[in-house]
């Protein structure tokens, strides 16, 4: 009987708000001192929109693993699968150097787990094996 695995992370943190303020000085300062065109200076600045975004809305993502199933959310989605029904968890290491998390269900069925509620591979490689799943691991793969 092993341990519950619970992995909650929220998308506001401090290094997001530091480098949207960076950005948002950078263009800043180009305007004043290099009398940019605000034009471009607008079109670089859309670029950081998406950050702003997750910023003020903070969706928490997490992934718990019990017993005898493994749900995660990420914002609005929201799944689950038992584990009488994974054949194996596969996590591809990708040329980013990201792991990406796929469960692979005894049917064959491939269910992809958003990245963002993936938890750190190491931990989440060794709370797998406690709970009896088997891992495949595959580095680099250009092709899935």
């Amino acid at each position: 009987m092993a341990a519950d695995f619970v992995f909650e992370c929220e998308a506001r943190n401090w290094r997001t708000g530091i480098i949207v303020a960076v950005i948002w000085l950078m263009l800043a300062a180009a305007w004043l001192w290099f009398d940019a065109a605000w034009w471009v200076l607008g079109f670089l600045g859309l670029f950081t929109l998406p950050a702003i975004y997750d910023l003020a809305r903070n969706p928490a993502s997490g992934l718990t693993l019990t017993n005898d199933q493994l749900t995660w959310h990420s914002g609005r989605r929201r799944a689950d699968v038992a584990l009488a029904e994974v054949d194996h968890i596969r996590l591809d290491t990708r040329l980013d150097f990201s792991v990406r998390a796929t469960v692979v269900t005894r049917t064959g069925r491939k269910i992809r787990l958003p990245f963002e509620c993936t938890p750190p591979h190491r931990a989440f490689e060794s709370a797998l094996q406690d709970h009896g799943l088997a891992v495949q691991r595959h580095h680099f793969q250009l092709l899935q």
